[in-house]
């Protein structure tokens, strides 16, 4: 038997092979299909992407009609060339940079030689196309923009590169895909899936039919349409109200977590990205450094949350059991904390959590923090179980929204003091600061809109997001999950109650809007740069943060204005703005709106910006960038510690 095993195996193994090799050459031809193979032509037919709407079913981006005019370097026969560059306007240098370009990924496959023609430039080279032996139309569909605003969300489509060919065996020379935004978060669901076509050749190079009688051909299928979350006059009010300024607008519905405008500024009209000029326009708009209109401020700028911080100051304080609502202080316009340490305060007098809140005393709530601290032996546990009860408000970390984009922003602990301080000696006067909103702590407009989503739901929120619905399809489960604080449901009541007398007794009292109960905080975070190699302070930042209405709250808001000042003066009205129109529709505070609307920051941001050269505003003219409106991209020079 054992002299019989080995010859066995052998005759078993070569049988294999032969069935294996047969199935492959003469039965299987998708190998043949792969490879490069000069007697089969492969054309694919391109879907249209998925239309996107917003929340109300209002169309936002559809699709128009674009060419591409592909080469097979193979095929190219003797053609004039100085014809085909007059009729393409591109220079003979063009014409030989595109083509070794595209002999280097593959002189048989098609490759784009050049994208993206509308149907007038399409019809006068179909005219003559016959004489360009090689080359060919490839239709595809491009984003066609309903409207002018919104950049940030949809984000743009360009074409892939080596890279991600290599990686994604989907795409080829010259497809396109999304990047940033939803149309990158979204892409597979938007994109569809493009149809194949194998056309059989003769030994002339001329087409002869469907390879195999279209037995592999495959139908392109359309991307599937989407609805975000949405509001599109909300979000085109937000990017009015913030012409000339800088900064963010995120606004959130609590009960669900669905975003309702996420507002960066600057920004630019997303159809400057469409079309022929497309790579250009991104040039200019990736390279400013200054204005830099392609960064979406709402989720990547990380800043000193400043006083709406408080808020959470006094949520530990009453989950830790260091003060009730009776608990007062005594304000003294600040309060000396450490030998020559003095925090500097506009209030007076006795302080509570509620006028506390609403006359937003730097005293009350440092002494709040400080208690909190002082509570445990350990500085370092008692900033542990502070640090933990901030994070539990989706702090400190990515928030896990649909967006590609995002920032941690910063919750200190233990171990970021231990860094600070490697040989200890910090306790809870070192970093008093942390109480208002200062020192180590940074957040993101998005993580302030969350967090007064999480008040608002008196102690719980849902991870944000701008998918509504997928047309054919199901959004992420975990948007549905709700996640609960480390804060107690009863102590929201009162903190409530301090934020509804913000507008009605405190810090933005001339804010409030007629029959829209509003609670909401100012902030005014101090801003530093360092200028000339020196560390400067700089005109403060203006932070608002609010939702209504008070009972059943539909909306919670961040607003933050880069070197705006008091809260109260440019982000606290914003958001009496943006409140109001979303739910009623319609302005009644004219005022407001008619001061902000007036309002320019653009000088501001020049002086402070040094001594580079700054314009206030770069306007290219309409007609190379855009069809519906300039680009209009504030020229900023400020940075943010």
């Amino acid at each position: 038997m054992r002299k019989l095993l080995l010859p066995s195996l052998i005759i078993v193994a070569a049988t294999l092979l032969v069935i294996r090799i047969f199935y492959l050459q003469v039965i299987n031809d998708t190998f043949k299909l792969k490879s490069e193979n000069n007697a089969i032509k492969i054309k694919y037919d391109y879907p249209e992407r998925g239309y996107i709407f917003d929340r109300y079913g209002k169309l936002m981006v559809s699709n128009q009609a674009s060419y591409d005019i592909m080469v097979i370097p193979r095929d190219l026969k003797a053609i004039d060339t100085l014809e085909l560059c007059e009729l393409l306007n591109i220079t003979k240098e063009d014409y030989i940079e595109k083509i070794a370009k595209a002999k280097v990924y593959s002189p048989r496959l098609p490759s784009v030689f050049l994208p993206q023609l509308n149907k007038s430039e399409f019809a006068a080279f179909q005219e003559k196309i016959r004489k360009f032996e090689g080359f060919y139309f490839q239709k595809r569909s491009l984003r066609d923009y309903e409207v002018d605003y919104g950049a940030n969300i949809f984000g743009f489509i360009t074409q892939v590169n080596e890279k991600l060919i290599e990686k994604n065996p989907y795409y080829n020379s010259g497809d396109l895909i999304g990047r940033q935004g939803v149309e990158e978060s979204y892409e597979e669901i938007l994109r569809g899936i493009k149809g194949v076509k194998y056309i059989q050749k003769d030994k002339f190079n001329r087409e002869i039919g469907s390879y195999k009688d279209g037995k592999y051909d495959t139908i392109a299928v359309q991307g599937e349409d989407i609805y975000l979350t949405i509001n599109a006059e909300l979000q085109k009010y937000g990017e009015q109200l913030m012409i000339n300024k800088r900064g963010g607008i995120v606004a959130i519905e609590p009960q669900t977590g669905e975003i309702l405008a996420l507002v960066t500024a600057p920004s630019y009209d997303p159809s400057i990205l469409v079309g022929r000029q497309r790579s250009k326009n991104y040039t200019l708009l990736y390279r400013d450094s200054i204005a830099k209109p392609l960064y979406d401020r709402g989720l990547l700028a990380e800043y000193p949350p400043g006083s709406p911080f408080k808020i959470l100051t006094g949520l530990i304080g009453l989950q830790e059991g260091v003060i009730d609502e009776q608990t007062s202080f005594m304000c003294h316009h600040g309060f000396s904390y450490a030998r020559g340490r003095f925090m500097k305060c506009h209030g007076f007098g006795p302080h509570s959590l509620n006028n506390g809140i609403y006359n937003s005393c730097n005293t009350y709530f440092a002494t709040v923090y400080m208690r909190t601290i002082n509570k445990y032996v350990k500085p370092a546990y008692a900033v542990d179980v502070w640090s933990n009860h901030v994070k539990s408000f989706g702090l400190g970390d990515f928030m896990g929204y649909d967006l590609p984009t995002g920032k941690r922003g910063n919750v200190p602990d233990s171990k970021t003091y231990k860094r600070i301080y490697p040989n200890g000696g910090w306790r809870s006067t070192t970093i008093v600061s942390n109480s208002i909103g200062q020192g180590e702590v940074l957040m993101t407009p998005i993580q302030l809109a969350n967090m007064m989503a999480t008040v608002a739901n008196e102690g719980h929120y849902f991870t944000p997001h701008i998918i509504k619905k997928i047309k054919g399809g199901k959004i992420d489960p975990k948007f549905s999950e709700k996640h609960e604080t480390t804060i107690d449901k009863k102590y929201f009541k009162p903190m409530i109650r301090g934020l509804f007398d913000v507008y009605n007794h405190g810090t933005a009292r001339g804010l409030n809007v007629p029959g829209i109960d509003i609670c909401g905080k100012t902030g005014t975070a101090e801003n530093f740069a360092k200028i000339g190699g020196k560390r400067v302070q700089l005109k403060d930042h203006s932070i608002f943060v609010a939702f209504a209405p008070k009972d059943n709250p539909k909306i919670a808001i961040a607003i933050l204005v880069e070197n705006g000042g008091y809260g109260a003066t440019i982000a606290g009205p914003i958001a009496s703005l943006m409140i109001e129109k979303h739910l009623r529709k319609t302005i009644t505070r004219v005022d407001l709106e008619k001061r902000i609307l007036n309002t320019s920051l653009r000088d501001r941001y020049a002086i402070l910006g040094g001594m580079k050269e700054a314009n206030a505003i770069e306007t290219t003219p309409k007609d190379s960038l855009s069809k519906k409106k300039n680009l209009a991209v504030k020229i900023d020079t400020t940075k943010t510690n």
